[in-house]
């Protein structure tokens, strides 16, 4: 097995391993898709997938460099991502959704728009610094000397896009057999600020949080 072939099975059960743990990723999609439908929530996915894309080519370049190593690059997207999130977070917990549970299971009819609803999953991946700065440490520990440093770092960050967004398709699916069995407005009265809180938990983190 070649060195290269190494490094992208390494990397894919590593990724695998951080794609399923619970955080901000999880509770959007968990929440888009109970209460604003199975589409939106792949669009949500497929915005956060679009963020991983991004902090890839990062790490591929200079800049993941500046990145983590310029306290004031960091501190930027720290107060910048800290302030969407609490606004995301008061947002939902403050949110009364419409009645009427067909359009849990259906997406028909749903309150956010698409692209506000990719939107909202690029940002709450591409605002997280402390997912930024993981990323570009992290990732180029997988490129193997002698390999095409750019083209395998992105390549590696499709990868965990792909992975990611298997997951949330298996994320959707659970929520949206869940609200069969609990549907009406109280549910995802909810599950909004169940969302929103946590949103708002890590905003907090955020503006505390040092490096």
């Amino acid at each position: 097995m070649n060195s290269e072939l190494a490094a992208i099975m390494e990397f894919a059960a590593a990724s695998s391993l951080l794609t399923i743990l619970p955080g901000l990723d999880t509770a959007l999609i968990i929440r888009t898709a109970a209460v604003d439908g199975p589409r939106s929530a792949r669009i949500a996915g497929l915005g956060i997938c679009t963020g991983v894309l991004f902090w890839g080519l990062l790490a591929s370049t200079s800049l993941g460099v500046l990145f983590a190593a310029s306290r004031l690059a960091y501190d930027t997207v720290r107060i910048g991502g800290a302030g969407y999130l609490l606004y995301v977070g008061i947002r939902l917990f403050l949110h009364r959704p419409a009645t009427g549970a067909a359009r849990l299971t259906t997406g028909a009819g749903c309150g956010a728009s698409s692209v506000r609803t990719f939107r909202r999953g690029l940002f709450t991946n591409l605002l997280n610094p402390k997912v930024g700065l993981f990323y570009v440490s992290f990732l180029p520990q997988f490129v193997p000397a002698g390999a095409p440093v750019a083209l395998f770092s992105v390549g590696l960050a499709s990868l965990h896009a792909a992975e990611s967004f298997l997951w949330f398709l298996a994320l959707t699916g659970a929520a949206c057999v869940a609200t069969r069995w609990l549907p009406g407005s109280s549910v995802q009265r909810m599950i909004n600020r169940i969302t929103g809180a946590v949103f708002v938990a890590i905003g907090v983190k955020l503006v505390l949080s040092r490096r």
